[in-house]
């Protein structure tokens, strides 16, 4: 794991306190960077505090003592306002669309990757890194996304909207790693606590479930839009639910309503109110609008032509066709049918482990609208 530099670049490490960048500066010394440490500061919960009188989260404290012990300098950016206004309104207004966010894509390019570079050109750094598994080459004077080498930790799906100004200046040092690798590695550079250390795998803002923030966070929730009628396919009425935005598409477990079979979320109406439930089958497309598309290559190489597309961090990839309209959207024909598309989540489009691009999954009501023009 160790290369020598010709010359000494300096990197900005994006640190949490976790695992993952703690190995990304131990790696980035060990191939012989000038490593400097920062820690956003964006969100506070109880959680992240050991003590009532502590007056920084855990993970701040955890990444500065690391950068103490590793000595090298560390930084903490506290832009707690900001996130605020950019990400977990952006998070709260999609929801309040009747769309599933992605705030994690959202964050990415908008927010974590501006100011890691903003913090990179004012300390005189080369480079910005973190400890996303993913990785970044070369191709045809462009930088293009990869998958990272290990399939279970791949965190490309979070990645597709970094451009090229961002690419050009990020390092992925676990990109060729696996996740038991990086354990055993940071194990043997004597940081077992690190190892130990449990993992979030949610949202970071937020610590129980997504609805008891939007209560939180929008207070007259309740009020301005309160409960609404479940109905089936034919817009009969089953019951009642608890507003739009507590629902999303395919969702079952928690719908309290007993219909004598098993109903899953399959439209919901954020204008009437309304959530029509069906069964499994009828979650299946063939097809789906994607918005806002971008591409890391020219499209007219891969219209028509068979890619992978994932609809969820979780899903597996499915094969697809893209087709581009007048109006700069993407209609994806799939293979095979998918299953719960959902507007909002991101769609990210492959060729094998290239990240060739993505899009946000449009609102499928307005498919006619293509499908009637023939595209």
């Amino acid at each position: 794991m160790t290369t020598n530099l010709s010359e000494k670049k300096k990197v900005l490490v994006g640190m949490s306190g976790g695992i993952d960048s703690s190995a990304v500066c131990m790696l980035l010394q060990d191939q012989g960077y000038d490593v400097t440490g920062i820690t956003l500061r964006m969100w506070d919960i109880p959680s992240h505090f050991s003590a009532p009188d502590q007056a920084e989260p855990n993970h701040v404290l955890e990444a500065r003592s690391l950068a103490e012990k590793l000595a090298i300098p560390h930084y903490t950016l506290d832009v707690r306002d900001e996130f605020r206004k950019t990400v977990v309104q952006f998070f709260i207004d999609e929801y309040l669309q009747a769309r599933t966010p992605n705030p994690c894509v959202m964050c990415n390019l908008c927010f974590k990757w501006k100011y890691l570079l903003d913090e990179a050109d004012r300390l005189g750094c080369d480079f910005v890194a973190t400890g996303h598994y993913a990785r970044i080459i070369r191709q045809e004077g462009r930088y293009v996304l990869k998958k990272g080498a290990d399939s279970k930790k791949d965190q490309s799906y979070f990645l597709w909207r970094l451009g090229q100004k961002e690419l050009s200046r990020t390092l992925f040092p676990l990109g060729e790693i696996t996740k038991d690798e990086i354990r055993a590695y940071v194990l043997q550079k004597g940081f077992k606590e690190k190892v130990e250390k449990k993992e979030s795998m949610e949202v970071c803002f937020i610590e129980n479930d997504y609805r008891d923030f939007l209560i939180q966070q929008v207070p007259d929730l309740d009020k301005n839009i309160g409960k609404g009628f479940f109905i089936d396919e034919k817009g009969k009425k089953l019951g009642l639910h608890k507003g739009f935005p507590f629902y999303t598409i395919g969702q079952r477990k928690g719908l309290e309503i007993a219909l004598g079979h098993p109903a899953y979320v399959i439209k919901i109406n954020p204008h009437k109110n309304t959530i029509r439930l069906g069964n499994k089958e009828e979650l299946l497309a063939s097809e789906m609008v994607v918005e806002t598309p971008i591409f890391n290559i020219p499209f007219d190489q891969i219209a028509d032509k068979e890619i992978q597309v994932r609809i969820r961090y979780r899903s597996p990839a499915i094969s697809a066709t893209l087709s581009l309209t007048d109006d700069n959207h993407i209609i994806v024909r799939f293979k095979e049918a998918a299953s719960a598309v959902t507007p909002g989540q991101s769609a990210v489009f492959y060729c094998d482990d290239l990240v060739i691009g993505g899009g946000t999954i449009a609102d499928q009501r307005i498919l006619k609208k293509y499908t009637q023009k023939g595209q």
